[in-house]
């Protein structure tokens, strides 16, 4: 019998993901939708350790890398390279309701876990196929990491200051943005399923994913053939949007959305009229002479404290933050208080803190794991998921098959 899933509340309380994930994308998906409070389930084995376990690193069970992205998750270990080790996943995924994957392009379906295959013996599973490009179309054989996905949607072309060539995006953003959007289509499918019974096949490409980013642009070269050089940190909405040196070598970030509030930073700036020149009066006329408005600007926040002066503008109604350090992100009392940060247990003893969920739920979810160690679940998914004998556990792991 199986035992029945392990819950935390949340929305997702009842529902068992399997993850046949690699990197970082993939595991991000799973890592959200542990924070819904699915039971998630990865698929790992010494034969094929997960780059982010051994990169750089003396102990597979305390790397960064991976205790990062896979917090709140359980591990069990198992051959997908032995037929009998297949045949165990499948089984896994009779008792599931999501798989993940996002291996290369056609190992799945070498492996003998296509969708085809576990829709077999799962119906309505709600299949989600990660890959560079999908898995249909001319480029769909290609694989890639991060930076080819920003690079080919042509994300990273617009990143760079004003006249000068493209510097390229931080590589997490992908990833992250990847991950996240194969999480919501996941949650679609299962709710797809909820009303109708049906499981579903996700297909999410990650350039696609990353050039939803960019519509606005990619739309303008359609449209018009327009191409949209850099621009640093300009926004054709806003104007000043910017980020500005002050004392002691910090900065603020400033971004004024209409006339109004203009008004209100130009009497702080200068009490002497600067509210009342004719070059700044409107978003139109401020945007025809940013170059001179940043500079202004730049030059008034280089006597100021950061910190003093993104409360002064918060308390005019001025969108405006300290740019923030790692250490100051760390020491944000607001992000503790709001449970960005979680404290959370690790199998040995030790506790550490997480990147927690981005968002407040009525039901949320409990969160209280790190990250799992290599094999950690064997005997709770092979024993009381699958139903196997201690015996039979032994047998498979002499074979290999678990380990």
């Amino acid at each position: 019998m199986t035992q029945a899933i392990q819950r935390r509340g949340g929305p997702l309380q009842g529902v068992r993901v399997v993850e046949l994930t690699k990197v970082w994308a993939g595991p991000y998906t799973g890592k959200l939708l542990a924070f819904l409070g699915a039971e998630v389930i990865r698929i790992e084995s010494e034969k094929s350790l997960d780059v982010t376990r051994v990169y750089g690193v003396d102990d597979i069970n305390n790397a960064p890398g991976f205790k990062s992205v896979n917090p709140q998750k359980l591990s069990v270990q198992i051959d997908m390279k032995s037929e009998a080790g297949i045949d165990l996943i499948l089984k896994l995924l009779r008792e599931s309701d999501i798989l993940i994957e996002n291996l290369r392009p056609g190992a799945v379906k070498r492996l003998g876990l296509g969708y085809d295959a576990v829709k077999a013996v799962k119906p309505d599973i709600v299949y989600t196929s990660m890959g560079m490009y999908g898995n249909e179309g001319p480029l769909s054989y290609q694989t890639g990491y991060a930076p080819c996905f920003a690079a080919l949607s042509g994300l990273s072309s617009l990143v760079g200051y004003e006249g000068q060539p493209p510097a390229g995006m931080n590589v997490r953003y992908a990833d992250s943005t990847f991950g996240a959007a194969a999480a919501f289509a996941t949650m679609a499918a299962l709710f797809h399923r909820r009303r109708t019974g049906e499981g579903q096949y996700v297909d999410v490409s990650a350039v696609e994913s990353m050039s939803s980013m960019i519509g606005d642009s990619l739309m303008d070269y359609t449209l018009n053939g327009a191409v949209q050089p850099c621009d640093g940190n300009r926004n054709p909405d806003m104007a000043p949007h910017g980020v500005y040196p002050c004392l002691d070598d910090e900065w603020v970030c400033i971004a004024v959305n209409d006339d109004r509030r203009w008004q209100a930073l130009a009497r702080i700036m200068t009490p002497s009229g600067l509210e009342n020149d004719s070059r700044f009066n409107r978003l139109a006329d401020r945007k025809q002479n940013e170059k001179a408005l940043n500079e202004l600007i730049s030059r008034w926040a280089s006597t100021q404290n950061a910190q003093t002066l993104a409360s002064e503008l918060q308390a005019l109604g001025i969108a405006a933050s300290k740019s923030q350090s790692s250490v100051d992100l760390v020491a944000d009392g607001q992000l503790w208080a709001r449970e960005f940060y979680r404290e959370v247990a690790y199998s040995d003893g030790s506790s550490g803190t997480i990147v927690g969920p981005g968002w407040k739920m009525s039901r949320n979810a409990d969160i209280t794991s790190g990250a799992p160690r290599l094999g950690e679940h064997n005997a709770y998914i092979l024993g009381d998921v699958l139903g196997l004998s201690p015996e039979e556990q032994q047998q498979l792991c002499s074979a290999g098959v678990t380990r």
